[in-house]
């Protein structure tokens, strides 16, 4: 099934979403530095600082779970290792495919910024489904790694947040 679905995106390819799709693969860098970075940019100022910590955390915890101990565990080949037929748009990576870290870390700081500010925060779920769409454009994830890795961002910046919001209650951070 997740062949099929990705034989069918395939289907879709053309000069213009070629472009758009590798430009928003790669717009966050290949371990997702653009949300590390957001997040710290954001702890520096009172106001965003719940938001920064959140998504600086949630970076770091799809790093962790998802990049280092997941992809080895579960060791599921690319698509494209597995059918070397289709002509890539970015390099082949060496990685495992599941979980998809960028999706993971697209939707844990989009996520996280729409707990504290909504409207940017819907911008960003979109692009991060965007993103998410485009690793399978690319024929670089299966369907299933990509939700896993959308489950994975959601639920770790649900946690994070609460865990966040439970510190700056008892005034444990600043």
């Amino acid at each position: 099934m997740d062949f099929d679905l990705l034989y069918a995106i395939q289907s879709m390819r053309n000069p213009f979403l070629d472009s758009i799709m590798v430009f928003v693969t790669n717009i966050t860098g290949s371990y997702g530095q653009l949300w590390l970075f957001i997040g710290i940019c954001l702890c520096i100022f009172k106001k965003t600082r719940k938001c920064g910590i959140t998504i600086t955390c949630s970076y770091l915890d799809m790093l962790i779970i998802g990049q280092l101990i997941l992809k080895d565990l579960i060791a599921r080949p690319r698509p494209c290792h597995i059918d070397q037929s289709i002509d890539l748009l970015v390099d082949r990576p060496s990685s495992y495919s599941c979980p998809s870290t960028h999706s993971g870390w697209a939707f844990s700081a989009a996520t996280s910024v729409t707990f504290y500010f909504r409207k940017f925060g819907i911008a960003l779920l979109v692009l991060a489904a965007i993103i998410s769409f485009s690793r399978m454009y690319l024929f670089v994830h299966f369907p299933t790694d990509v939700l896993l890795g959308i489950v994975m961002g959601i639920v770790s910046s649900l946690l994070i947040k609460n865990l966040v919001e439970k510190l700056y209650s008892k005034n444990k951070i600043i």
